[in-house]
């Protein structure tokens, strides 16, 4: 028979706690007696615990069974709802006619039995308990026990005890950092509201680490690679951590929509001192750029060790950030891009651009604003306080537009709520309407009395293509059905029916339709290039028509136009200047028929393409060897580049890593080989970017996969 070495009774000695009492249905010793210093002799007819193994190994039963084995931890991580085993070594063999014993979890600081924060589980069949147990097998003196945490259980770190009734009390292991286990929520189980059938979403959206952003115009679509790394070392307990500083109940975070909700506000530090600090400002002389980050696990893990926000982030990287807490939790997220995204500022549901009395635009007074692109998220959850059919994924958005509630957040709004005019249900629904599917106003303001008389109506330019990444592919998804019907169906005229009822304000007015059309072609542009952009007009009239035009972009230009086609000379020296970090120009053409007095109007989003990293890796691709990378790069421009930084990374292989140039001379180039180690096998991407003041969105990635 194996023998074992016997555990210091006296150590694993606790107190008494008549909370325990309830379950075990014993009548115990009062909880102001203690045991002896010296446990009488009969206490050897007793079970007494030598081993508690958790099975915690990325090879074992559990971490396999509980698809967890990739996380970067010695912990065991598991899914509620579903079975995991740990192995109890006694001092003798395991009775079950005679012998009484539980595993015990406690989660929080205060652990009560009725707030679901200390759960008792009995193997024993005679008794209930709130999760399932049961002896999977005994052998020897080993007893491996089977135990299934509720569906809806809370979602952190528990901490596990084995308890042994005893005719003098229970006898309970003391506390070990080492059988502390996560529990996280369950896409895998049916009975769990974050619950999703389709396999290869489920795959794509709780388990790929690698995302792909999409950014640009909806015509001329770019995209970066990221680094979610869900799995990185410390990067759950980086997102548990974010739950404590927003203090929010322990009670509450087995509930989806209530993580979700509150993970919206902590992503973005403007009420709570969380997790980012945005600016759009293009000084970023105390932070990070925006457009310099690569990956999430950089950016979780400095906030988890300094305590305080990290300075910065735009729309992508709120969106990147918020994709990995909810995956790392075990809630199926994906990062969506909405082409032309609507910003309401006033709650009308519309977008109102004012025109002075020559049809320009009246900047101080039109407040909403187009976005060229935004991205948020989508998390998929049952939602059981909505009427059935509004379950699925729900919009949830990190980057600070608008308060909800008192708090910059957004969502859990329902995406089939969005879609069928629903925009009474919370949260934001009608935010997240107005963002995909409001009317662009184009308002002329009298100047004696100030009234504003509509003179145009565009009720497709806004949300015109939603996309994500398609689940085991790098390209694209058009998700934009998921979010609204097509332009001028009579689904969709029934659904802005629906809306109007909400407070949903369209402008219904009938104007003549304009016998002049404009339009700004499409043409393709890289940083640092001179360009033409091109306004064509359509004359439909058959008569002679004269127009005076304006031009307004990211550096705005005033120009009367009247011919059918005009060029205008956009210089690099005027734009590059302004670009900061986005790699596009959004450009606004309006202006006044003078014969007729209409009004037109063409927007256009010119991208900017910019050069590539190369990224390349050698050695043998193997779990423990060594391997490099190297990053190379010229500069092709004109121009220095200065205070130039290098960032590379890539999940399961290399930690986020750095390097500074303060300078790489026009025409000139630079070239970094970096060491890495791979810690796992399987298929992965090393992701690189290069940024400074003069040039933002360089990326370059590059694909290996790892063997055992």
């Amino acid at each position: 028979m194996r023998r074992f070495p016997k555990l210091n009774t006296q150590r694993n000695r606790i107190p008494y706690v008549t909370l325990h009492l309830s379950f075990f249905h014993f009548l115990f010793l009062s909880p102001h007696l203690s045991l002896p210093r010296s446990l009488p002799t009969i206490l050897s007819e007793f079970l007494d615990i030598w081993d508690v193994n958790m099975l915690r190994k990325p090879d074992e039963v559990n971490k396999r069974q509980h698809t967890t084995h990739l996380y970067a931890t010695d912990n065991l991580i598991v899914r509620r709802g579903q079975e995991f085993q740990l192995k109890v070594t006694f001092d003798r063999p395991y009775k079950p006619s005679d012998d009484q014993f539980a595993v015990e979890f406690v989660i929080g600081g205060s652990p009560q039995f009725s707030k679901g924060t200390y759960i008792p589980v009995s193997v024993a069949s005679d008794r209930q308990s709130p999760w399932a147990g049961r002896v999977v097998d005994s052998a020897d003196n080993v007893v491996t026990v089977g135990i299934t945490p509720a569906p809806d259980c809370i979602v952190g770190k528990w901490r596990t005890y084995v308890a042994v009734v005893t005719p003098y009390g229970i006898r309970r292991t003391r506390q070990d950092e080492n059988r502390d286990v996560y529990i996280l929520f369950n896409p895998w189980a049916a009975a769990d509201s974050v619950f999703l059938d389709d396999g290869n979403e489920r795959e794509e959206c709780v388990l790929n680490e690698v995302g792909v952003i999409y950014h640009g115009a909806f015509d001329d679509v770019s995209e970066r690679p990221w680094n979610f790394g869900q799995f990185d070392y410390g990067v759950l307990d980086a997102c548990l951590f974010i739950m404590d500083k927003a203090a929010m109940p322990i009670t509450n975070r087995g509930d989806p929509i209530k993580v979700a909700r509150k993970a919206s506000a902590m992503l973005n530090s403007r009420d709570d001192d969380g997790v980012l600090v945005g600016s759009w400002s293009g000084d970023y002389t105390y932070g990070v750029a925006p457009t310099s980050w690569t990956g999430s696990t950089e950016i979780l893990l400095n906030y988890s060790s300094s305590k305080m926000p990290v300075c910065y982030a735009q729309c992508w990287v709120y969106a990147a950030v918020f994709n990995t807490f909810l995956r790392c939790l075990g809630i199926p997220a994906r990062v969506v891009t909405n082409f032309f995204s609507s910003h309401d500022n006033d709650g009308n549901l519309k977008t109102d651009i004012i025109l002075d009395e020559n049809g320009r635009i009246d900047k101080q007074r039109t407040k909403d604003s187009i976005w060229n692109y935004h991205c948020w998220n989508e998390c998929y959850m049952s939602r059981p306080d909505l009427p059935q059919g509004f379950g699925g994924w729900q919009a949830v958005d990190a980057t600070p537009q608008e308060t909800s509630d008192g708090m910059y957040r957004c969502g859990p709004a329902s995406v089939q709520a969005i879609k069928h005019g629903q925009i009474c249900f919370p949260f934001d629904a009608p935010f997240v309407f107005a963002e995909v599917n409001s009317d662009v106003v184009f308002y002329s303001r009298n100047p004696r009395d100030g009234t504003l008389e509509p003179v145009k109506v565009n009720s497709s330019h806004v949300g015109r293509m939603v996309v994500t990444k398609a689940p085991g592919q790098d390209t694209r998804r058009d998700i934009t059905d998921q979010y609204k019907f097509p332009e001028g169906s009579p689904e969709e005229r029934t659904v802005l029916e629906k809306a109007e009822e909400y407070g949903c304000q369209r402008e219904k007015v009938t104007l003549p339709e304009a016998d002049v059309e404009l339009n700004m072609p499409l043409i393709e542009v890289r940083v640092g290039d001179d360009f033409e952009l091109k306004l064509e007009f359509n004359n439909k009239s058959g008569q002679s028509r004269t127009g005076e035009m304006y031009v307004s972009g990211n550096v705005v230009y005033y120009t009367g136009v009247t011919t059918e086609k005009k060029v205008i000379q956009v210089r690099s020296q005027d734009y590059m200047r302004k670009l900061v970090e986005q790699a596009n120009l959004h450009f606004i053409a309006t202006g006044k028929v003078k014969e007729t007095g209409q009004i037109v109007t063409a927007m256009r989003v010119v991208t900017l393409h910019n050069p590539k990293l190369s990224v390349q890796v050698s050695g043998l691709a193997k779990v423990s060897e060594e391997m490099f990378v190297t990053v190379e790069f010229t500069n092709p421009f004109k121009f220095n580049l200065e205070d130039v930084y290098i960032r590379v990374e890539g999940p399961g292989v290399m930690p986020p890593k750095y390097k500074h140039y303060s300078l790489i001379l026009a025409g000139s180039s630079m070239t970094w080989t970096e060491s890495f180690t791979p810690r796992r096998e399987g298929p992965t991407k090393l992701m690189a970017s290069l940024d400074c003041a003069a040039l933002r969105q360089v990326y370059g990635q590059a694909q290996l996969t790892v063997k055992p």
